[in-house]
């Protein structure tokens, strides 16, 4: 029997593959353009590929919201007979995705737009929220009032190792990554109200940092849902991720810890050696 309401998101939510499969989420790619070709976000371009070229010719992709044709089909595709169709896109004051998606909507009947307000896992714990919510039996027009309402109580931040990637990409001055790096600043960055600011700036060895910053983060659980938390990392080595996760542990008692890896889209502006827990909390952030 046909699900009632489907649920999918952009690229940008970094959900990992275990939970896409759980709720059948449909995916939307962004665009990439490296080296002079045009990729697809998870299909044909990764992570990795693009530090690799990063590393051999200094050279970063730029990051492209999927166009009103390409969101039109998507919706077509991904909507099954008699289903409404709720779609989730990385937040309005970082990409055009949103208003496209929104435009696109006009054309296809039954299709929803949420604006996440945030981006990477952030957005994915409303994704998986309004997953479990259609799973339940709820109607979309409910669960995108609920999603609503939840957005405003994500807790979503990261902690970046260098800021080389975010200057290049024209989101940090010369003088603050000079001043970050000869310091040995790890800055703390938040999400609110749609955008991105520096909320701490920690010093020290970053390993250690992402220690303190995830023990400042989420305390001793007080005033955090606990059924579902992410750590969401863009390429730290493995004994980094271990012992946050262990971390994040001993802290609280969570029914779900998902450690998923941030996509092309969301690495390309943040570079490798970058962490960070995103959860949701009981009351508005």
């Amino acid at each position: 029997m046909a699900r009632k309401v489907v649920i999918s998101s952009d690229s940008t939510t970094d959900l990992g593959q275990e939970l896409i499969d759980r709720f059948q989420i449909r995916i939307l790619p962004l665009g990439i353009s490296l080296g002079g070709k045009s990729y697809k976000d998870g299909i044909d371009m990764d992570a990795e590929t693009i530090y690799d070229v990063y590393n051999k010719t200094g050279e970063l992709p730029k990051t492209a919201a999927p166009n009103i044709d390409e969101c039109i089909s998507f919706y077509k595709e991904s909507k099954e007979e008699g289903c409404e169709l709720i779609h989730f896109t990385i937040s309005s004051e970082m990409s055009s995705t949103y208003q496209n998606c929104v435009l696109a909507a006009e054309e296809v009947k039954g299709v929803y737009v949420v604006d996440t307000r945030n981006l990477s896992t952030g957005g994915g714990l409303l994704v998986a929220a309004a997953a479990e919510m259609a799973e339940a039996g709820e109607d979309a027009k409910t669960i995108v009032a609920k999603c609503e309402e939840i957005r405003e109580r994500i807790s979503a931040s990261f902690v970046i190792d260098n800021l080389e990637f975010l200057h290049k990409g024209g989101r940090c001055s010369s003088v603050a990554m000079l001043g970050a790096n000869l310091l040995k600043l790890k800055p703390c960055i938040v999400v609110r109200d749609g955008a991105m600011s520096v909320a701490k700036k920690y010093r020290g060895d970053f390993h250690k940092v992402l220690l303190q910053y995830i023990a400042d983060q989420v305390g001793d659980g007080t005033g955090i849902e606990k059924h579902r938390i992410f750590i969401t990392h863009a390429g730290c080595d493995q004994e980094i991720v271990d012992d946050c996760l262990n971390k994040l542990k001993s802290l609280a008692d969570f029914e779900e810890i998902h450690v998923t890896r941030a996509g092309s889209t969301i690495s390309s502006h943040c570079g490798r050696n970058t962490l960070g827990v995103l959860f949701i909390r009981d009351s508005k952030v």
